[in-house]
């Protein structure tokens, strides 16, 4: 099967990147919320871009929804990382949203010793649950929630009135996903509007994933006893059991396609995660050789000499 590129990058996302920009230089500590389930798929290259030396605490939410085991790896992953402090949490349960307060103060001690109120930008893409975490540290609503992508469009300072002011921005992704797998993680997990992209290409790409990844859960969830060789096969048996049918007998795959996307997103299949740190290791240095092999390329081609033009 072809799989087709994703679209997207709203133009308030080019607007929210550049205030995100100015207002950098006003903050203490930037709290980044990323999805448990694609760590490095989720997290923002704006973040490190802009960052600077400013402490950085990353939320893993959604672990509900996440393998314990592959969480584990990731903040231990992370933790290594300069300056980065990692917290797993599910953003319904209060007690583990307010650690983040708790992080906070930790990691910018000298705001609290003075009597400032400690500045945090808070940022993450669209549909990681940040505005439900934001409502929940304000203890009122803040911020407006749902299931779609990009609900919160303009940036906002909320003062908790603990002696934590937040800046919320809002939930961007950036220009163009270098990693194609990254792409259609984002995708499968709704980060990304189900408009800008075809239901059996990403339903395609989990499929394949969660035959190699997490074999028993499908079997289960499905009632398989075994798997096909080939995921578009499973996704045909699975709309044979469940009976989506079409006239002809054939099966209804759009439909079976909608079906698992949903399942997954809602955790039915299972506690899953889409990827490792080993995994995101080999693919940032796929994409640094990418990068680094397109820049050479565009090199080049500003250094070839222009054929002159005959009169």
């Amino acid at each position: 099967m072809s799989r087709n590129s994703i679209q997207w990058f709203p133009g308030h996302m080019h607007k929210a990147r550049k205030e995100m920009s100015e207002v950098m230089g006003q903050i203490d500590i930037i709290i980044e919320v990323v999805d448990a389930r694609i760590p490095y798929s989720s997290e923002n290259p704006f973040a490190q871009e802009l960052r600077g030396d400013k402490p950085l605490i990353k939320v893993l939410n959604k672990c509900d929804l996440a393998d314990d085991i592959v969480v584990a790896q990731w903040q231990e992953h992370l933790d290594q990382q300069r300056g980065v402090s990692s917290l797993a949490i599910t953003a319904s349960e209060p007690t583990q949203v307010n650690k983040i307060l708790d992080l906070c103060r930790k990691l910018v001690p000298h705001r609290d010793e003075q009597g400032k109120d400690i500045r945090a930008l808070i940022m993450g893409i669209p549909n990681v649950g940040k505005s439900t975490i934001i409502n929940i540290l304000a203890g009122r609503i803040i911020a407006k929630t749902g299931n779609e992508p990009a609900v919160t469009k303009r940036q906002q300072r909320i003062n908790l009135k603990n002696g934590i002011v937040l800046c919320d921005t809002p939930g961007i992704l950036w220009p163009k996903v270098h990693n194609e797998h990254s792409g259609y993680r984002l995708a499968i997990t709704g980060a990304i509007k189900d408009t800008a992209f075809e239901y059996e290409d990403i339903a395609s790409y989990a499929a394949e994933y969660l035959m190699q990844a997490y074999p028993e859960l499908i079997k289960a969830r499905y009632k398989l006893e075994q798997l096909p060789q080939t995921e578009w096969e499973l996704v045909e048996e699975i709309g044979a059991v469940r009976g989506f049918k079409r006239a002809g007998g054939r099966v209804d795959m759009h439909k079976t396609c909608e079906i698992l996307l949903h399942e997954f997103r809602q955790g039915m299949i299972g506690d899953i995660c889409l990827e490792t740190p080993e995994m995101a290791v080999v693919e940032q240095e796929i994409v640094e050789q990418k990068m680094a092999e397109a820049a050479l390329s565009e090199q080049t081609k500003k250094k070839k000499p222009k054929k002159k033009r005959r009169r």
